[in-house]
């Protein structure tokens, strides 16, 4: 009975997530789509060229992905913890419940309304410049600004996801033993005390292991997003290697580079939560799976 019903999620996942790994022999291909797999001409490791040509373009889609991941995993991982850990907080309880729904709300919203909704907001003839002249006040670019490029994406991904990503937390947190916080307020512990010495050390093991799934799609910050917002910056400030594969590898007719590049992101994201598990180990920590 219970293989009967694994059955279609088996299936599905066969089907949609490992049968299609079997197209990354277009990254050793000169691919063309009229000719197939089976006729188009094997070139080796030419298609990975990218990564020792010294190509310009991937080295600045490679260094803006890098620096967006660093910020995103800096300033927007902490969010959900830190709201997580405020609506635990809250007393009422119909009050924490229209908090949770208000921000679950924008997970649910495409890309392309986020960036409508903040283009409204801060473009050029948007809110925000509406209201500075119609006091006399200087008008401030923010859509459409290289420099601050990067810290539109981030507050984006923060306003969208991070509501969303309380979820997590807040389960772990509901199924923290009572009896240790009593036990520490009996002891004369205040509520940053019980915070510091009860809640973070339960939730390190769940810090952890999402830290290490984050790894595995660090090379990946956000194609939709950057894509409908790249035109006013232009490339040298919004190009990562999702864009750079789309429009050098598919606007571009270039198969079997963007096959390439996609097999090394997912070949580096392997290594990276590897790696990341075998040091959660070291320090005493599950991480994804035990060794």
């Amino acid at each position: 009975m219970l293989v009967c019903l694994g059955l279609p999620g088996g299936l599905a996942l066969l089907v949609f997530h490992y049968v299609p790994l079997l197209g990354n022999v277009i990254a050793f291909q000169d691919y063309q789509p009229y000719l197939g797999l089976t006729e188009s001409d094997w070139v080796g490791v030419q298609n990975f060229s990218f990564l020792w040509d010294g190509n310009p373009e991937f080295r600045n889609a490679l260094w803006n992905t890098v620096v967006l991941t660093v910020i995103q995993t800096v300033l927007v991982f902490p969010v959900p913890l830190a709201l997580a850990l405020v609506l635990n907080s809250l007393a009422g309880e119909r009050l924490k419940r229209t908090l949770q729904s208000v921000l679950y709300l924008p997970h649910f919203l495409s890309w392309v309304i986020v960036v409508a909704l903040f283009q409204q907001m801060l473009g050029n003839a948007g809110m925000l410049n509406t209201f500075l002249l119609q006091h006399d006040l200087p008008l401030f670019q923010v859509i459409g600004s290289p420099e601050l490029f990067k810290a539109l994406i981030t507050s984006q991904v923060i306003w969208k996801d991070a509501g969303w990503g309380t979820i997590l937390f807040l389960a772990a947190i509901s199924r923290i033993d009572q009896e240790q916080y009593e036990a520490a307020a009996v002891d004369g512990a205040g509520a940053r005390q019980r915070l510091w010495y009860v809640t973070l050390p339960a939730l390190k093991g769940l810090i952890i292991l999402l830290l290490i799934l984050r790894l595995g799609s660090s090379l990946s910050v956000g194609f939709e997003q950057i894509i409908l917002q790249q035109g006013p910056v232009g490339l040298q400030a919004s190009e990562v290697l999702d864009t750079w594969v789309y429009n050098n590898g598919i606007l571009g007719g270039n198969w079997g580079t963007s096959a390439a590049a996609g097999l090394v992101k997912g070949l580096v994201g392997v290594l990276l939560v590897i790696g990341a598990n075998k040091l959660a180990h070291v320090f005493g920590e599950r991480g994804v799976y035990e060794k």
